[in-house]
């Protein structure tokens, strides 16, 4: 027969203290673990939503974002004439020609500058990010030095806002509109006309050239046609995708460097628990004795002791995964190493963390209890029934 699971509750109960402290040090550890997979989900979401499914972006082969890509101008007209890009409702088609500068600009509360993206955009741009609204204002004139700003930049940075005035590539570009793009990359970026960038800080080509596929299936016949087509020595991907890499780097450091946390502090809360489950062991020596004599087995004692250690570890889980959800309240504003550009993002939580969360608790309860359960389990009957 096996002990019922009333009489690990009742243990926990009755050492009430202590089952707080050592829960608190596993929760802590679970919150730690959370909140880093969290920090580094929250990018790669924030970054992965910016892109669509059935957008593509065509970058100079080789290139690792548009901050270093160029596309000449006699390369963007040969991209206008492939058959793959899908029509406006006005019977125009649904491309655009973009420039991506880097410009530094103070932040609030600080002397300190950081990058953040200007991007040249022309009249078909809108069309092709579903997800941008305007909030204030209006839209710029295309040809004119107009820009509109993400919510996240005028939020983070100082003298962006409605009718501000951004001094950068020898002009001052007046701001006429506040736009917001959710929780994609996009609010964290500045917007304008595409000629007047490239004059101002003298490109003589585009950034990138976007287009939306007619047919979400035909990208392989895209890149055939860029392999057959020697003039265009260009890469196409996926818009999705492509921004899906632009976080790569930043999440693996982020996962890396979570980790390597959560292991440090998790031997503490391991050695907390043993320690909680080596006391419970010598404070109930008679009882384990009585236990043996009323027919228990060996195993069904080592059995009790784990589910004991476990539900430690379970509680621990239940509160770190409880206080990590609030951190999906908190904004975060660092650089991208990709872009090396301002990027504002937010902590996400999802069901694979929680499953993570609370695999890495019971393991800590499991490790921090199976000794004392063991020691628990080889105990003589007639040596523990003499401390009664």
């Amino acid at each position: 027969m096996a002990i019922p699971i009333s009489y690990n509750f009742r243990n926990l109960w009755t050492r009430r203290l202590t089952t707080i402290l050592t829960v608190s040090g596993m929760a802590l550890v679970v919150f730690v673990f959370a909140s880093i997979l969290m920090l580094a989900e929250g990018l790669q979401k924030t970054l992965v939503e910016t892109g669509s499914y059935d957008n593509v972006v065509f970058l100079r082969k080789g290139s690792s974002s548009e901050v270093v890509s160029g596309v000449t101008r006699q390369q963007a007209s040969i991209l206008e004439t492939f058959p793959e890009i899908a029509m406006g409702p006005k019977g125009e088609k649904l491309l655009s020609k973009e420039v991506v500068v880097l410009i530094a600009l103070p932040k609030k509360g600080s002397d300190k500058a950081s990058n953040v993206v200007l991007r040249g955009i022309d009249e078909n741009s809108l069309l092709l990010r579903s997800q941008v609204r305007l909030l204030e204002g209006r839209l710029p004139k295309m040809g004119s030095t107009e820009v509109i700003a993400g919510t996240k930049i005028a939020r983070s940075f100082r003298g962006i806002g409605m009718d501000g005035t951004l001094c950068c590539g020898m002009r001052d570009w007046r701001i006429v509109g506040i736009f917001d793009a959710g929780s994609t990359g996009f609010s964290s970026e500045i917007w304008g006309d595409a000629d007047q960038l490239m004059q101002a800080f003298r490109r003589n080509g585009y950034s990138s050239v976007i287009f939306k596929l007619r047919d979400s299936s035909e990208l392989p016949s895209v890149e055939t046609r860029l392999e057959n087509d020697p003039r265009l020595t260009l890469e196409v991907k996926r818009e999705t995708r492509y921004y899906s890499d632009q976080s790569e780097i930043m999440a693996k450091f982020l996962r890396i460097l979570g980790i390597s946390l959560t292991i440090i502090f998790s031997i503490g809360a391991v050695i907390g628990a043993m320690i909680t489950m080596y006391s419970a062991v010598a404070n109930r020596t008679a009882e384990i004795g009585t236990l043996r004599a009323l027919g228990f087995k060996r195993r069904d004692i080592l059995i009790a002791f784990l589910v004991e250690s476990l539900l430690l570890g379970f509680l621990g889980g239940i509160v770190g995964l409880f206080f990590a959800s609030f951190m999906q309240l908190i904004t975060l504003s660092t650089m991208n190493f990709q872009t090396f550009s301002e990027l504002a993002f937010s902590f996400s939580l999802n069901i694979d963390i929680i499953y993570l969360g609370m695999a890495f608790a019971l393991i800590m309860g499991f490790v921090g209890g199976v000794l004392p359960a063991i020691r628990a389990s080889r105990m003589i009957i007639v040596d523990a029934l003499r401390a009664v």
